[in-house]
């Protein structure tokens, strides 16, 4: 049994809200559980120095974690100076994930800044926070072609993003604190809507896995992403 109750294949009870923000071209707050994150992209007239005149925009991510979203506050960043390891590695997953389904030229040297802000965090975070980007990106886009800039639509497919892994020698998914903290395996998914893999990010905590069960787990994530790429359908309405 799960801590949380919830059957190997189920999901957490995860609502994906547009429009979170007023300000922003495009936001979104994913809840995943009780894992909130809201995520809004900021349109730049202005690309990276590297990409002046060659046509092509830029999809970045930041990612930050507030002092109290965890059992005990930590300083912001900010305040210590510099970014940690582990918010630079998440945030270049967010930028990665999301350019892989992005043309870059149809929006002409331009950048969208999406920033992920972490309300409040019980396991999957960086899985909530690609997922929610999507939403918040497509929003974006909607604007930017309302104002003439964006003609078509600049997305090749969704992205979407899952946890899985081995908890108590059984593979689950989408894991929460509880099992994240005491999984024997975990991985991170991200995967377009047609299924096709951006990136995978699996770690053995304990004991090594099987090939065996590194596919039970791709198995999980696909049947669990192609449910987020419905959700995201349905955040977005019916031109998504």
């Amino acid at each position: 049994m799960r801590p949380s109750g919830r059957r190997p294949d189920e999901l957490r009870e995860i609502i994906l809200e547009p429009g979170f923000s007023k300000h922003a071209e495009g936001s979104c707050m994913a809840r995943f559980g009780d894992t909130h994150v809201l995520c809004t992209a900021s349109l730049d007239e202005r690309v990276p120095p590297w990409l002046r005149n060659s046509g092509r925009g830029w999809v970045t991510a930041e990612y930050g974690m507030l002092p109290r979203s965890t059992h005990e506050r930590t300083d912001r960043e900010a305040a210590r100076g510099r970014q940690g390891g582990r918010t630079l590695e998440i945030q270049r997953l967010i930028g990665r994930s999301l350019r892989a389904v992005v043309d870059l030229k149809a929006f002409g040297e331009r950048q969208i800044k999406v920033d992920c802000d972490v309300i409040q965090a019980d396991g999957g975070t960086r899985t909530a926070a690609i997922t929610g980007s999507y939403v918040a990106l497509a929003q974006a886009f909607v604007q930017m072609q309302a104002d003439g800039i964006v003609q078509g639509d600049p997305f090749s497919d969704h992205v979407v993003a899952i946890s899985c892994g081995i908890f108590d020698g059984v593979s689950v998914l989408d894991l929460d604190y509880a099992e994240d903290s005491n999984a024997d395996a975990d991985a991170n998914f991200v995967l377009t809507g047609s299924g096709a893999i951006v990136e995978v990010q699996g770690t053995a905590e304990k004991e090594p896995f099987t090939e065996q069960q590194f596919l039970e787990l791709l198995s999980l994530a696909k049947a669990g992403c192609a449910r987020l790429v419905d959700l995201q359908r349905a955040a977005l309405g019916p031109a998504s």
